[in-house]
């Protein structure tokens, strides 16, 4: 039994000098620096660029749908703005049908309703191919913008060798549960440690779905790629974001983080979606660090650091911690040096982070520690096994419309057949109401189909 205490110990040893030195390393590269960027230079003396708002939508709650909308509608950008709301198949069109009435007299907004549910990346990409705009950014539908997120985004895209650029994420629920707090504070050490530290090399390994902004020109000679990706032949739906940043690397361009342009986000207040959740970005991590492997020759050394620290890090902490419950359920004896170590980095990580955000709050992450060896490391042992399945996980089922209703776009959603201008929406339209409203429409599936 003593070659379970010697694992324990040694695994748990090698994991607190590589979490020690890459997370040193981290926080360094994390810190702010004073030196403007050349990408703020430009956006001060020269024009903001045409901004594409995607917003694509399942069978969202309304209210959540109406304030996201209206962060949107909010925004203070001095250039042209224009927003695409697509509904991908949702069942519950007749409660959102209101939401999107709110916008019908505003000419920034568009409406595009899919026939069926297609999964958020192709109802990105049915906006996408239907906009013009110099930058494109993609918001989730259950996150609220802060009113300068696009004009900060927009500002950093003006230099031409950034591909893509994300914004720091919150929970716009953290007050609910304890689950959500943690996760919070979760989101806060991602941005402001993990992000940040990549963005001072100019790759970001993911620009998080809630908030990320790209670059039309390089979006366009990814957008095939993106649309197909096939992991062990069968399309892979989920982690669009990681995938679509680590194409844009691979393209050769830069990624970046803007810790200003603040957006919050509705995330998981029960044990069991949270689980769903992270499942689920296991494994398009696990699928996209293969393909990012590729890169790391061409990237600074700290990217490799950093994908090691990410990857064998959990590896040894679930060998160490297995090693450390076998040893006390079959000898009795308590793996004391493990339980110190993990105990003194968590108290070591935790006071930092509250001293960084000037929040004794985060003194209270350290449940997260155990959160993460009795719950996250199984999950991505579980995702790990189970690379090639992609269920969502969290999506329901989409009510499809019947055999009465077609799929159009029509120029004016409320309006009469005088009414003129106004945005476009595409939708599940009774046959009778046609007559009522513009004989100008097309087919949703031109739509997706870029014609």
């Amino acid at each position: 039994m003593n070659l379970l205490a010697t694992t324990s110990t040694v695994t748990i040893s090698l994991y607190a000098l590589l979490s020690t030195f890459y997370k040193s390393a981290q926080v360094l590269y994390a810190l702010p620096t004073n030196v403007s960027s050349s990408s703020d230079d430009v956006a001060v003396s020269g024009a903001l660029p045409s901004v594409d708002v995607i917003v694509p939508c399942f069978n969202e709650d309304p209210r959540t749908l109406s304030a996201c909308l209206r962060s949107i509608a909010s925004q203070d950008y001095a250039g042209k703005l224009q927003v695409y709301v697509v509904d991908d198949g949702s069942g519950n069109l007749d409660a959102v049908a209101p939401v999107h009435d709110a916008y019908a007299d505003d000419p920034r907004f568009s409406f595009i309703l899919l026939g069926k549910n297609v999964g958020k990346r192709k109802a990105q990409i049915a906006a996408i191919r239907g906009s013009s705009g110099e930058l494109v950014l993609n918001v989730d539908s259950d996150t609220v913008l802060a009113a300068d997120v696009v004009t900060k985004l927009a500002r950093k895209m003006q230099d031409p060798a950034i591909g893509a650029a994300m914004g720091q994420l919150t929970a716009s629920n953290r007050n609910d549960t304890w689950l959500t707090r943690l996760i919070d504070m979760e989101y806060w050490l991602a941005c402001n440690e993990e992000r940040a530290a990549q963005a001072r090399f100019g790759a970001v390994m993911c620009c998080c779905g809630p908030c990320a902004m790209y670059r039309r020109s390089a979006l366009l000679l990814l957008l095939d790629q993106y649309e197909t990706q096939f992991f062990r032949g069968k399309p892979s739906d989920f982690g669009e974001d990681r995938h679509l940043t680590i194409l844009m690397l691979k393209a050769g361009f830069q990624t970046e983080y803007v810790p200003d342009a603040v957006a919050a986000t509705v995330v998981p207040d029960r044990i069991g979606p949270y689980l769903r959740q992270q499942l689920r970005w296991a494994r398009s991590t696990f699928r996209d660090t293969f393909l990012a492997l590729r890169l790391l020759p061409e990237l600074d050394r700290y990217l490799t650091l950093d994908v090691v620290g990410q990857n064998l890090g959990p590896l040894l902490l679930a060998v160490s911690s297995l090693a450390a419950l076998a040893q006390l359920a079959l000898t009795a004896t308590i793996p004391w040096w493990t339980g110190l170590i993990v105990a003194s980095m968590t108290v070591v990580r935790c006071s930092v982070a509250a001293f960084r955000a000037r929040e004794l709050r985060f003194l209270g992450f350290s449940l997260h520690t155990l959160i993460n060896i009795l719950l996250l490391l199984p999950v991505k042992a579980y995702a790990l096994c189970t690379l090639s399945n992609s269920d969502w996980l969290s999506r329901k089922s989409a009510k499809l419309p019947n055999e009465s209703e077609r799929q159009v776009v029509i120029p004016k959603p409320v309006a009469g057949p005088s009414a003129k201008g106004g945005p476009v929406i595409a939708g599940s339209v009774p046959r009778t109401d046609l007559s009522r409203r513009s004989s100008r429409f097309v087919t949703s599936n031109s739509i997706c189909s870029g014609k």
